[in-house]
């Protein structure tokens, strides 16, 4: 089994729809879409979802209101103002630091765990997706991160799959090292613009730090043929290969709006380049 992770230093670089395309081109594996806060592979992939599961993760404060005597000692220690002059708890303004429940006389505050999103398994015609959302105002993304990636690797071992392929979260976060765990390889897609070479450093020093195998392609380097050589240039200089440089297509913006893969809705100049990138992470991996 083979884990390759398609990940960006940015949004907006068309990793997903990279990643979408591989789903398309590669056979036997399982998808995993680890971009939980905007999760969007789903749209692409068109998933009949099996089995759906609560994330639990953190926890609020509640108040019984039986036993609260209002005294407002808990009002006055909440720094975060997440206690209301009715003595509700505002949900989405609550950090779950406990300070509350402890300053509280009557002992009438408990914390309660949080459901902070669902993960689900899937069907697609491409193969089993594993996938999730986050609750809104909801953290520990790596920790759900990290949940679906082990999900997708039972699977992959259960059904001896040779890929799991990871769409990636962009930045450098907590989520971004959940999914660069122990992959085999890591894909950065950036774009021709200074801070799509700038984040793309910075993800690729998250990558190397973990002894991750890094590769670059550029998405839509036609349009600043001038950055795209720096990038080139750059990755040259510290050793990292770039693969792929794939051209601005219109036919991408048609496949999307469609709701299909770039591999699949039409032949294309930007579909021919992606599948060479695959099949350079298919032999090199």
């Amino acid at each position: 089994m083979k884990q390759i992770v398609v990940i960006s230093g940015k949004g907006g670089t068309g990793k997903t729809v990279v990643t979408a395309a591989f789903a398309a081109l590669a056979k036997n594996k399982v998808m995993v879409d680890c971009d939980v806060d905007a999760a969007d592979l789903h749209l692409l992939l068109h998933p009949d979802i099996k089995e759906r599961h609560e994330f639990r993760s953190g926890q609020s404060a509640v108040i019984d209101k039986k036993l609260c005597k209002e005294c407002g000692k808990c009002v006055s220690v909440c720094r975060f103002s997440a206690i209301r002059t009715d003595y509700m708890i505002e949900r989405y303004s609550c950090e779950g630091c406990a300070f509350c429940r402890h300053i509280c006389p009557q002992g009438a505050i408990r914390m309660e765990e949080n459901v902070a999103g669902e993960w689900f398994l899937s069907d697609t015609e491409y193969g089993p997706f594993v996938h999730a959302k986050l609750g809104i105002a909801q953290e520990n993304s790596g920790k759900l991160v990290a949940k679906i990636r082990q999900i997708a690797k039972d699977v992959s071992e259960k059904k001896s799959l040779e890929y799991v392929i990871i769409d990636g979260p962009p930045g450098i976060g907590c989520p971004v090292i959940a999914s660069l765990s122990g992959v085999d390889c890591a894909l950065i897609v950036t774009e021709p613009t200074l801070s799509g070479l700038h984040d793309a450093q910075r993800v690729m020093e998250v990558a190397r730090h973990f002894n991750i195998p890094v590769k670059l392609a550029v998405n839509k380097y036609d349009l600043n043929t001038a950055v795209t050589e720096k990038i080139e240039a750059f990755c040259r200089e510290i050793g990292i290969p770039v693969i792929g440089k794939i051209p601005f297509d219109k036919t991408v913006v048609e496949a999307l709006v469609e709701g299909k893969t770039i591999v699949e809705y039409a032949a294309s100049t930007a579909a021919d380049e992606v599948k060479n990138i695959w099949e350079v992470l298919r032999y090199e991996n």
